[in-house]
């Protein structure tokens, strides 16, 4: 098993594994922000594991080196299967519950959809919500839908973080974090472009300022029918 784990605030967290992901990528996010605080309240793991990882970690003085040390745990702990959804599939249906209903996927058919997978410990998933804002008023006149899928286990984080960002689009909750494994998600935000007919244009992982003008011209292009 193998993993990369990128730090950036304005990138992602990957690694191997489905149900490490979201407990891994979030001591991360804690141990880039110094946020040892959550760390004590047990938010991703138990207090006995916490205490032996903060063992550990006195003595290491590197920042990256405690980060492998608290991945190689988990990647012993935690396993899983992803499959990824290849561009030209079409993308498994789903139904989940949303904030205002039951979100299906096949009920946005003949719109082009941006998926969005995110969390509420996810950094750069704050950067994007404002620009998947700025995506959805701009073009779901000419059929763009924005469906962003959150994988929290407690909703109630998810709720948090949405009433500190916003979202003007569709929100779904998967708190079992089954969707990623059928997508095949890595690390988060991933996103994947479905184009009118139901299939996968795209996949992107991570969010970055850099990524935005590419990320909208090919959205640009599925609303226009151009390949």
């Amino acid at each position: 098993m193998h993993f990369m784990v990128d730090m950036s605030m304005e990138g992602s967290c990957r690694f191997s594994g489905v149900a490490d992901r979201r407990m891994l990528c979030g001591f991360l996010s804690v141990l880039n922000t110094r946020n040892w605080s959550r760390l004590a309240a047990g938010d991703f793991f138990s207090s006995h594991t916490i205490n032996q990882i903060l063992m550990l970690m006195v003595h290491v003085r590197k920042k990256l080196w405690g980060a492998l040390l608290v991945a190689f745990f988990c990647c012993l702990q935690f396993s899983g299967t992803a499959f990824a959804v290849q561009p030209g599939a079409s993308a498994p249906d789903f139904e989940l519950p949303g904030q205002q209903g039951t979100v299906k996927l096949s009920g946005r058919s003949g719109s082009v959809v941006y998926l969005d997978f995110w969390a509420s410990w996810c950094g750069p998933c704050k950067q994007s919500f404002p620009w998947m804002n700025a995506l959805h008023e701009k073009y779901k006149a000419k059929g763009l839908e924005v469906i962003a899928v959150n994988l929290d286990a407690k909703t109630e984080d998810a709720k948090k973080f949405l009433g500190q960002n916003p979202a003007k689009f569709t929100v779904a909750f998967d708190a079992k974090g089954t969707l990623p494994k059928i997508y095949g998600v890595k690390g988060m935000p991933t996103s994947f472009l479905i184009g009118r007919d139901g299939k996968i244009v795209f996949q992107h992982a991570g969010f970055r300022d850099a990524d935005k003008a590419k990320l909208e011209q090919q959205i640009q292009s599925a609303l226009e029918g151009r390949k």
